[in-house]
């Protein structure tokens, strides 16, 4: 892409791809529940990131590896959570599934930790997402040599984890997104409001997105109607969003502002995944060998 990320977000071709980039999320929401919730708000979406960067890339200055205390050093540092809730974390992704230890060596205080198969075809799935998308808008084939090489996700993943973890206008994007991704499951309903939208103009004031129930939203993402209503309600309050009659029984409205943060957002997002991109795999740049663990558990597709 030539665009910068300005550039990017008041361009209508690239929102075309933003709405059928959401309409995937959703899709693979439905797919795997667990997974995506398990990561469905913004904190938990850093933290996960951060650990499979220090994991595979060393983005703290040390080689490539993660165990609790590095882990927790770098999410506090960088102002993600709380010294606490990045423990919990681990604990978390330890019971699901998505980490595990590998044998004790060395320091017992230090034990290591890896990503497991299933995570790593999480990630790889994320990844491959994007990768269609900026394929789709100049006609590369970055997902297909992805396809090819798995073991890229190894190479990929730090610069992105960086750029994303780094930027302020990912982490700050707007107020009513900053609503949204601090709520659990937040962010994939955010991403749900914005699937509906039709093509509009970045001067559109209300976009129609047809009726949407308290009852729907809590069947799809699993929430409890109380949750539901206490974050609509918020973004009501903000004038973000809004039903033509009453609320959750007529058609609800998004702001153009609201949706407008939503394409500043995942036009940063997408420019930093494409340098990422051209860094680590642009002309006349080696691979370096990736992490074994990711060369094994990512099937091609």
């Amino acid at each position: 892409m030539s665009l910068s990320a300005k550039e990017l977000a008041q361009d209508p071709d690239f929102f075309t791809e933003i709405l059928n980039y959401t309409r995937e999320i959703i899709s693979t929401y439905g797919e795997n529940q667990d997974a995506c919730s398990a990561f469905a708000s913004q904190q938990r979406w850093l933290m996960a990131l951060a650990g499979f960067a220090l994991y595979c890339g060393g983005i703290d200055g040390e080689p490539p590896g993660v165990h609790a205390n590095r882990f927790v050093t770098y999410v506090v540092e960088h102002e993600i959570a709380s010294h606490n809730t990045a423990l919990g974390f681990i604990q978390e992704m330890l019971a699901l599934g998505f980490l595990r230890y590998l044998p004790i060596a060395g320091d017992r205080r230090a034990r290591p930790m890896e990503p497991t198969e299933e995570a790593a075809k999480q990630l790889a799935k994320w990844i491959s997402l994007h990768l269609c998308v900026l394929d789709r808008r100049d006609g590369g084939k970055r997902n297909a040599l992805f396809a090819k090489r798995p073991e890229l996700i190894g190479v990929l993943q730090p610069a992105i984890s960086v750029g994303i973890i780094e930027s302020d206008g990912l982490r700050h994007p707007g107020k009513t997104f900053d609503l949204f991704t601090l709520a659990n499951s937040g962010g994939i309903i955010m991403d749900y409001l914005i699937s509906r939208v039709g093509m509009i103009s970045p001067a559109t004031q209300k976009a129609i997105v047809g009726r949407v129930a308290f009852t729907d939203i809590c069947h799809r993402f699993h929430i409890s109607r109380t949750h539901a209503k206490r974050l609509m309600n918020r973004a009501v309050a903000m004038q973000s969003v809004g039903w033509t009659g009453s609320p959750g029984r007529s058609q609800l409205w998004l702001s153009g502002g609201f949706i407008q943060e939503y394409r500043n957002f995942q036009a940063e997002k997408f420019t930093i995944i494409e340098a990422a991109w051209e860094s680590t795999l642009g002309p006349r740049r080696r691979t370096p060998r990736a992490r074994q663990a990711f060369t094994s558990a990512v099937p091609s597709r």
